[in-house]
C-alpha cells in the first residue's frame, strides 16, 4: 500500500470508528448463533459490484469494510488490502446493496381474517433473503413492530433495521384485529399517541374519510412522521391533494377511475380493479394522475408478489416449505383455487398493474417495492423480497433498474439514502453477497451467500433453518 493510501485509509479508519461507534451494537449470543462473518477489518476482494444506483457493475472490485463502514472500493489490482484484515475473495460473485422494502409484515395469515404474530421467523426470515431494513407497512399487533425495531436495533434479535408501523388507521371495517376511527380528532391523537410510543411510520387503510386522512397527515407531518395508504374511500388523486407521501400497491387499489365513486366511501376493491384493468397507461386519464403524484411527491409501492399469487398460471412462490405443514396446506388449497379460476380478473390486472407501475416510474415517480405477506398466503419473507425483484424485471424494468428501486428507492423514501440503500465509500456496510450475476440474470438473486449488516455476515442458510417448518408459529 502507497503512503497516500496508507494515510487515506488511516482517516477513513477513523471516521468509520466514529460512526460505527454511535450504530453497531453488540451482538447476542442469540443473533451470534447465525453470524458466518464478523471481523472489525473485512476484504471483499475480486467482486462484482451492483451499486444500487441503476450503474453499470463494476467487475474485480475490492471493498473494504471497517468496523461496519465501507471505508474503501477500488479495482483490485490497485486497492491493497490492510494487513490483518478478514480477505473473502470473491470471484465470480457479485455484491449489491442489502435490499430496503417498504411493504413488509411481521404477520401472516393464518386463519379467517386473523393474522398470526411472526416477529421472531419473519425477521429471520427477511434477513435471510438480503433485507437490511424494511418498513412494516402494516401493524395489527400493537407494541410488537415497535419492540422488535428497538430489540433488533440493540443487537438482541437478528433481523433487518425496522422502521416501525402504528397500528392502522382505518374507519368502519370488519378486522377484529384493527380498531374503528372516531372522526378526525380521534386520528389526531392515534397519531400523537403512537409516535409518542416510538412508531415511526404511519399506515391509513381503505375505509377512512377524507377527514380522518387530513388529520393524520398533518399531525405526523408536524411530527416529522410520513404517512402512506392502502385506500379505497379516497381516492389516490384526493390523497395526494391531502399531503400523503406514499400508496400502496402500485394502482392496483386506485378508485380515482370509478364513474359512480362517491365521497369517502369505498365502492369495493373488485369495482376499482376492474377501471384499472380497463385502464390506458398512455391515455389522458392516467397521465394525468400521474403528473399529480409526482408533482406532489407522492411515492408508489409495488407489491407485485402478492398480486401473483391472486393470478391463474403463475408459478408456485418459493420458500412455502418453511411454513407450517398446516399453512403450508393452508396455501396449496389456495393455490390450486386460483389455478382453477379460469374468470379471474388477474388475468387481464396483474399485467396491466404492471404496466402501469413501469409507466409511473418512467414518467419520474418514485417507486419502492414491498412483498405484503398478506392474502391468501404464499408470500413468504425473504424469498418474496428476491421474488419481487425478479417480477419487477417481468414487468419491464432492467435487472439494475430493479434492483435500484428496491434498495436506493427504499431508502430515499425512509430518508435513509445516506447510510444505506447503495455501495458507496463512508456508507454502512449493508451487503449482500451474491452467487452470480444478478445484472445478467436476475433469477441468481435468490443465490444468496451472505448478507452482511453494519458489516457483519449472516449466515442465510442458518437463518432459514432455525424456523424450518414453524413459520406461522412465532
Amino acid at each position: 500500500m502507497t503512503r497516500s493510501l496508507r494515510v487515506a485509509f488511516a482517516a477513513s479508519t477513523l471516521a468509520a470508528a466514529a460512526v460505527s461507534a454511535q450504530q453497531r451494537p453488540a451482538l447476542s449470543n442469540a443473533v451470534r448463533a447465525y453470524v458466518s462473518v464478523d471481523a472489525p477489518v473485512i476484504a471483499l476482494t475480486h467482486a462484482r459490484v451492483i451499486d444500487g444506483t441503476g450503474a453499470a457493475p463494476r467487475e474485480n472490485q475490492t471493498l473494504i469494510l471497517n468496523n461496519g463502514i465501507i471505508s474503501a472500493i477500488g479495482s483490485s489490482a490497485s486497492t491493497g488490502v490492510p494487513a490483518g484484515a478478514r480477505t473473502i475473495d470473491l470471484t465470480g460473485k457479485s455484491v449489491i446493496p442489502g435490499l430496503v422494502m417498504v411493504h413488509e409484515h411481521l404477520y401472516y395469515p393464518n386463519g379467517p381474517g386473523v393474522y398470526g404474530q411472526l416477529g421472531e421467523s419473519f425477521s429471520r426470515l427477511y434477513l435471510s433473503g438480503g433485507v437490511t431494513t424494511m418498513r412494516t407497512g402494516g401493524n395489527v399487533n400493537g407494541f410488537m413492530d415497535l419492540n422488535m425495531m428497538r430489540l433488533v436495533d440493540a443487537g438482541q434479535k437478528p433481523g433487518p433495521a425496522i422502521d416501525a408501523t402504528a397500528p392502522y388507521l382505518n374507519g368502519p371495517n370488519t378486522f377484529i384485529q384493527m380498531r374503528t376511527l372516531k372522526g378526525p380528532e380521534d386520528a389526531r391523537r392515534q397519531v400523537q399517541y403512537w409516535t409518542d410510543e416510538g412508531a415511526t411510520s404511519l399506515k391509513t387503510y381503505m375505509q377512512i374519510t377524507r377527514g380522518e386522512l387530513a388529520a393524520a397527515i398533518n399531525e405526523a407531518h408536524r411530527r416529522g412522521i410520513k404517512v402512506t395508504g392502502h385506500l379505497c374511500s379516497v381516492t389516490y388523486t384526493e390523497a395526494a391533494n391531502l399531503g400523503i407521501d406514499n400508496l400502496e400497491h402500485g394502482f392496483f387499489a386506485a378508485t380515482d377511475f370509478v364513474a359512480d365513486k362517491q365521497p369517502d366511501e369505498c365502492p369495493g376493491q373488485g369495482v376499482g380493479q376492474k377501471t384499472i384493468a380497463a385502464l390506458d397507461e398512455n391515455g389522458a386519464p392516467f397521465r394525468n394522475l400521474v403528473e399529480l403524484l409526482i408533482e406532489k411527491h407522492v411515492a408508489i409501492t409495488s407489491t407485485l408478489t402478492v398480486f401473483e399469487t391472486f393470478t391463474p398460471g403463475r408459478p408456485r412462490p418459493p420458500g412455502i416449505e418453511v411454513l407450517t405443514p398446516q399453512l403450508k396446506e393452508q396455501f396449496d388449497q389456495n393455490y390450486a383455487r386460483t389455478a382453477q379460476n379460469q374468470e379471474s380478473i388477474y388475468t387481464t390486472l396483474f399485467p396491466k398493474g404492471m404496466a402501469l407501475e413501469r409507466a409511473f416510474a418512467k414518467a419520474g415517480g418514485l417507486l419502492i417495492a414491498g412483498t405484503d405477506p398478506t392474502g391468501g398466503g404464499g408470500v413468504i419473507p425473504g424469498f418474496a423480497n428476491q421474488r419481487q425483484v425478479e417480477l419487477l424485471v417481468d414487468a419491464g424494468f432492467t435487472p439494475l433498474e430493479a434492483i435500484s428501486i428496491s434498495t436506493l428507492n427504499g431508502a430515499k423514501y425512509l430518508r435513509r439514502d445516506k447510510t444505506v440503500g447503495s455501495i458507496a465509500v463512508m456508507k454502512q456496510a449493508d451487503l449482500v453477497v451474491i452467487n452470480g450475476n444478478p445484472a445478467a440474470n436476475i433469477a441468481d438473486i435468490r443465490r444468496v451467500e451472505t448478507v452482511f449488516k453494519q458489516g457483519i455476515g449472516y449466515d442465510p442458510a442458518k437463518l432459514i433453518a432455525s424456523v424450518q417448518g414453524k413459520a406461522g408459529i412465532w
